[in-house]
């Protein structure tokens, strides 16, 4: 997980020399060729950012006056003519790899959009026209690369100023800037997530207004924001945003609907949208597994759905994991996260995570501990962990006994793992072992056997060896009237 370096003291003004961030062999080669062709050629956005944050980057994005495809192709040829530069002619940009960056280019260009449509009408410009376009002030910086110019910071629009002020602000109008290009206000609340700072005010009324505009943005690409929020260190403050802009209706409705209490009879319960985001937080301080944040993120999902007034008992929330975990699919598909085995570890996730706090409450048997080994796998340290983040009483001694009877979960999984060894567990006797032992094809009687060696392991009734499940498969055989072939 990169997090982005807010801290640092910034004394630069526009205008200043940049030049001892370009030590990096490839912004000379290009000065060269700039220089040849006789023309202008700037390093722009995230890269002049990050430098300036000290926050080294990869990734370099060359604007210059003119083809950005040609440009690219000189200077790859400049380098070294078998350098490979791959181009995308639709958009007017091309790339190659140059020792350990990735150097991308592009035309100046201005830009002028149909309301319905995300995609651009693109006529060349020039780095005014360029800078105009762009999101943030603090992404609008260039660093001058002629040889005339090198290194000067050109920086309209106070991007300088924004950086020490921590400030997400749009170059433009902030109601053109969203207006032109939506999945802008999703990048300013990723921005603000990353680096700690405040959307400045009138660019966050902006997003307000025109959050509806999201629905013209491919899942795609919000989904792409998305994971760079949940890779951030803490994350729920994006969450927090999207909710407060209006923008969570249109991305995860479901997470808004469990936000606010309610009181019937003087019982009432948590608010879990507030209970859900520091689940979150404290497990993002333990985990960068970004499918186990999602997992914090919507182990209760389902309460919603679930929530229900008992008199004499109270709010319940009954079934919730079951009915959540069933969501998880859907949800993933909507929101256009990849359908696969990522997928069902957070299905796996949401439906386990009360099982190690029910054991701990209920008591720790060794039965209910090869059932959860069982049914966990290898994921049974990740889910402990959602599990202890699960805990967010404001009450110390509540907290104090959850993680003490935690703990005794966490002893008795590593003394039960120890002696049976039920992690991506396998039966000891196969299908196909039962069939010729007694001469039968596949049928019921199978599974049956199956199923009782897995019980008899799980219940400790028999060791998981394969002489005990042996043994016990030729009794249940007997039970069901089988003989040895």
């Amino acid at each position: 997980m990169a997090e982005m370096n807010s801290t640092k003291e910034i004394t630069i003004k526009p205008g200043d020399s940049l030049a001892q961030y370009l030590t990096h062999p490839v912004f000379e080669k290009i000065s060269k060729v700039a220089e040849l062709e006789d023309r202008e050629a700037f390093v722009i956005g995230g890269f002049v950012r990050d430098v300036i944050l000290g926050r080294p980057s990869k990734d370099i994005d060359v604007v210059t006056v003119g083809s950005g495809i040609d440009f690219a192709q000189k200077v790859a040829a400049f380098i070294n003519p078998k350098i490979k530069v791959t181009t995308f002619k639709n958009f007017g940009t091309a790339m190659f790899r140059y020792k350990d960056l990735e150097v991308e280019f592009v035309g100046a260009r201005k830009e002028s959009y149909n309301r319905n449509s995300r995609n651009p009408i693109v006529e060349e410009g020039t780095l005014s026209d360029d800078q105009n376009r762009r999101d943030f002030t603090i992404n609008a910086m260039a660093i001058d690369l002629s040889a005339k110019n090198f290194g000067i910071l050109v920086d309209p629009f106070g991007g300088i100023e924004h950086l020490q002020s921590k400030t997400i602000k749009t170059p433009l109008e902030p109601e053109i800037t969203f207006s032109d290009d939506p999945l802008r206000m999703m990048r300013a609340i990723r921005f603000a997530t990353q680096l700690g700072f405040e959307i400045e005010a009138d660019t966050f009324e902006a997003i307000k207004r025109n959050a509806n505009r999201l629905e013209i943005i491919s899942k795609e690409r919000i989904a792409d924001e998305l994971q760079k929020i949940m890779s951030t260190k803490v994350p729920s403050r994006g969450w927090y945003l999207l909710d407060e802009s209006g923008l969570l209706k249109y991305i995860l409705p479901e997470l808004q609907l469990l936000k606010g209490t309610e009181i019937v009879n003087g019982s009432g319960h948590k608010d879990n949208f507030k209970h859900t985001l520091q689940v979150l937080d404290n497990l993002c301080a333990k985990s960068e597994n970004i499918w186990l944040r999602w997992a914090a993120l919507l182990h209760d999902i389902a309460k919603a759905n679930t929530k229900k007034y008992i008199d004499g008992i109270g709010w319940t929330f009954h079934g919730h994991e079951f009915v959540g975990s069933k969501m998880i699919s859907k949800l993933f598909s909507r929101l256009k996260l990849p359908l696969n085995e990522s997928m069902k570890f957070v299905e796996k996730m949401v439906l386990l995570h009360l099982r190690p706090i029910v054991l701990a409450e209920e008591g720790v048997s060794s039965s209910a501990i090869r059932r959860l080994l069982f049914d966990a796998g290898n994921d049974i340290d990740d889910l402990m962990m959602l599990c202890e983040a699960d805990i967010t009483s404001k009450n110390d001694e509540k907290v104090r006994r959850f993680m003490q009877n935690i703990q005794l979960v966490k002893v008795k999984l590593v003394e039960v793992e120890a002696e049976d060894n039920l992690r991506n567990f396998q039966p000891p006797v196969s299908g196909e072992e039962i069939m010729s032992t007694f001469g039968i094809a596949p049928c019921k009687q199978v599974g049956e056997i199956k199923n009782a060696i897995k019980e008899a392991i799980l219940d400790g009734i028999i060791k998981n060896d394969y002489t005990e499940a042996h043994a016990y498969m030729l009794k249940k055989a007997d039970e069901l009237g089988l003989k040895v072939v």
